[in-house]
């Protein structure tokens, strides 16, 4: 799997692509946080190859975003489970759907409805200022340099 590495890049967002920005990663990560924990039946539902899958379950499992449990001994095989790290990168994937709802979906509305369990309605995700509780919109954010950044941060 050759492909252009960000993980040496000053910024979070580039970093954070290195892991999951090759396209396959997210619907991977969907299928796992839905239930669908199996090689075989992760290959199915994508219609991914056999090798790529593997390829992308290896690099998810290396980078800590999921673990690899073994369910049946003769022959041995394998599910896979999200890490708290996983679990954090899925709360992306509740943002890309609300957006996903919003500006794609067409006619016939969103595909899926997201269930919150705590107050049992269905929910779509917003980001909220951590400081002050209000909806966080990039229009309305300052991008300023932060203790790790390299240089000036392009304005």
């Amino acid at each position: 799997m050759q492909r252009t590495s960000f993980a040496d890049m000053t910024c979070s967002i580039a970093r954070t692509l290195d892991i999951v920005g090759e396209p396959w990663s997210p619907l991977i990560l969907r299928d796992i946080w839905v239930g669908i924990t199996r090689f075989s039946d992760i290959q199915r539902d994508l219609g991914i190859s056999r090798k790529v899958l593997a390829e992308r379950l290896r690099w998810l499992v290396t980078h800590g975003v999921l673990e690899r449990r073994q369910y049946a001994h003769h022959p041995p095989r394998h599910e896979y489970a999200l890490t708290d790290k996983g679990y954090q990168l899925c709360d992306i994937l509740l943002a890309i759907t609300a957006w996903g709802d919003r500006w794609t979906a067409g006619d016939a509305g969103p595909p899926v409805l997201i269930r919150h369990r705590t107050c049992d309605h269905h929910v779509h995700a917003e980001l909220r200022c951590s400081h002050c509780g209000t909806p966080l919109h990039a229009a309305e954010v300052d991008i300023e340099d932060g203790p790790g950044a390299a240089g000036p941060t392009p304005r």
